[in-house]
């Protein structure tokens, strides 16, 4: 019935999208510059569009950003006016603000800037606040009611506005939303993102005053080879004063702190959302290589603290932002998941939720959690999430390298081994590039791996019967390493049967036959096992437990296919290089401090190395 439903939808809503972008035009709106000044004398640069022809009273739909409010100037039109086209139909005031210390504002800019509770404090909360009144009092023809979105970094400072929020603001939908720097975007639990590297710039230095154009640069690389440049010119990390100078704060705070101590702790938004009273609905990504834990934590912990909130969630099968974008074929990589699948985000959700809170029209009929199989390539809806029906299962790895829901006899080998080489990492992707956030990689082919002598492999039988994982995940490491310190990264694979035919929509080149999908990877700095406030190393070959939270997840394996899981322990250069000889501060090891380690996975009676799912039957 919701496939009937789905097809309707689309085949209704496509050709009035395409009259649409002809008819209405930005020229419908007219555009105002104010600089609207904080509780501490600050004043924020911010851009204010309305609908040139109506009498009506209308809502404020906001974003606040730090990556510019542009174009810049009364009489410079955009090309849109808000991502989602229904939106702008609709009729709303948009507002769109530059963070203090970005671009045309002023103030000095923070990174993840620290919640401080209560009226004194100054931070997101207080400028959001102090921006609503401001337009409530100064901004005539509205109906007193606002709400806010944004995308990455702008989907974290609409969250920061929810506690202490503005009575005025209804309706917030934080949308792939950082929460956490150390668990997300620049770090995941603990391990450096090295791909986040070359845009440490664009965060990390300040600039004089209000300014319309970049005041920062990017470094000037000689090769977009990633696995030979941070192999040969960034390891060990001291070698990044090559390119960063002391100007950089943003650099100099992620290499000074490289525990979860009270820098990274008061940067964590999630502690603070408390006494929400208004609905909300966050939006992720499947396959975000940026900020997946963001949109998941950021419901979860709203649904833990506020259980009388209106709080929903979609998970779709994007990578980052993906929901944003136009019409068309839907894919992750190589992977190909459907048609339009955007478009019926903004019909089916986004554009209903606005509408139902800020202007008091339709029925809200959107469920709880909105997700998305990505194995059946099908939404489904559910009251809670985790599904409530979901049965915890555990699938535990063996000598032989088969996957089970057995556990290891008293006879079963003790572990599988491998020497993890410090000059020869195993990389993320087969080809490795410089850029920003290597998206595509969320699901790519992973048989490289499988193939090399430094990953552990384990997989089931071939399936007799659909196998759908709805919610979270846990590995259950037993390890121990011939080092004092070690990274553990463990890998979720979709492995297709020889069988399989592309689509129309495969890239050139790509072939499905036996293809290895990477459907989730995780990876822990294992100094971090116990407590991420107060590292300790490894005792050398002497067996450690290491429990690894993965990221949700919602996908069938489907009869005919095999799951399999990888274990290794570099990730390069996605993940930075761990030196395997405890230090003190990875961002201050010395090359001599770098080598190679034998490690072991264990997978006996007394350390059965698992996985822990939520099978949904």
């Amino acid at each position: 019935m919701r496939a009937a439903l789905f097809l309707s939808v689309l085949f209704i809503y496509l050709p009035f999208s395409e009259a649409f972008a002809q008819s209405f035009t930005p020229e419908d709106y007219t555009k105002q510059e104010v600089y609207i000044p904080m509780r501490d004398g600050v004043k924020l640069h911010t851009t204010i569009y309305r609908p040139a022809n109506t009498e009506e009273d209308l809502p404020f739909l906001m974003s606040r950003s730090p990556y510019s409010s542009r174009p810049y100037g009364e009489d410079v039109m955009p090309r849109r006016i808000h991502r989602n086209e229904l939106l702008v139909e609709d009729g709303y005031i948009f507002v769109y603000q530059d963070v203090r210390g970005r671009w045309m504002s002023e103030g000095d800019y923070a990174t993840m800037t620290p919640n401080v509770p209560g009226p004194e404090g100054i931070d997101e909360s207080s400028d959001t606040y102090d921006t609503i009144e401001w337009l409530l009092e100064n901004v005539s023809d509205n109906n007193g009611k606002v709400g806010m979105s944004g995308i990455s970094y702008p989907g974290f400072y609409t969250t920061a506005a929810l506690p202490d929020a503005h009575p005025a603001l209804v309706a917030s939908s934080p949308q792939a939303p950082i929460s956490d720097f150390y668990f997300d975007d620049f770090h995941h639990h603990g391990a450096y993102l090295m791909s986040y590297w070359f845009v440490t710039n664009l965060f990390g230095i300040q600039h004089d005053g209000p300014t319309d154009s970049s005041w920062y640069s990017f470094p000037d690389l000689p090769t977009r080879d990633a696995y030979h440049f941070y192999l040969n010119e960034m390891t060990p990390l001291t070698k990044a004063k090559n390119y960063y100078n002391e100007d950089n704060f943003f650099w100099n705070e992620l290499s000074e702190n490289p525990n979860y101590n009270e820098f990274w702790q008061s940067r964590d938004i999630l502690r603070h959302l408390k006494g929400i009273d208004h609905a909300i609905l966050t939006v992720g990504g499947w396959f975000d290589a940026e900020d997946l834990y963001g949109p998941l934590m950021t419901y979860k912990t709203i649904e833990k603290n506020n259980p009388e909130a209106e709080n929903m969630i979609v998970m779709g099968p994007w990578s980052h932002g993906d929901w944003s974008r136009g019409d068309g074929p839907q894919l992750v990589g190589d992977i190909y998941f459907g048609d339009n699948i955007a478009t019926f985000f903004k019909v089916n959700m986004e554009e209903p939720f606005f509408r139902h809170y800020l202007k008091g029209e339709g029925e809200m009929g959107l469920p709880e959690a909105w997700m998305f199989d990505t194995g059946k390539n099908s939404w489904e809806q559910f009251e809670t999430w985790p599904p409530k029906k979901a049965e915890q299962k555990r699938w535990y790895v063996h000598e032989d390298g088969s996957l089970s829901d057995a556990k290891p006899g008293k006879k079963s080998a003790k572990y599988s081994e491998y020497v993890s080489d410090i000059d020869k990492p195993v990389p993320y992707t087969e080809h490795p590039l410089i850029r920003f956030t290597p998206r595509p990689f969320m699901t790519s082919d992973q048989r490289f791996a499988a193939r090399r002598p430094d990953v552990v492999t384990f997989e089931t039988d071939v399936l007799t019967k659909d196998v759908t994982v709805a919610g979270e995940m846990l590995a259950n490491l037993f390890v121990s390493t011939s080092g004092t310190a070690s990274d553990w990264i463990v890998k979720l694979i979709d492995v297709y049967p020889p069988s399989v035919e592309e689509s129309k929509h495969t890239p050139d080149g790509v072939e499905l036959d036996n293809y290895h999908q990477m459907v989730r990877n995780e990876v822990i700095r294992g100094r971090f096992r116990n407590s991420y406030e107060k590292p300790e190393p490894f005792k050398p070959n002497k067996v450690a437990e290491i429990n690894l939270p993965l990221q949700d997840i919602y996908h069938t394996f489907k009869k005919g296919h095999k799951i399999q899981i990888q274990i290794q322990s570099t990730f390069f250069p996605y993940i930075d290089l761990n030196p395997q000889k405890y230090v003190e501060n990875i961002f201050e090891a010395k090359e001599s401090d770098f080598q190679d380690a034998i490690q072991r996975i264990y997978h006996s009676d007394k350390y059965p190395t698992n996985l822990t799912v939520d099978i949904l039957e």
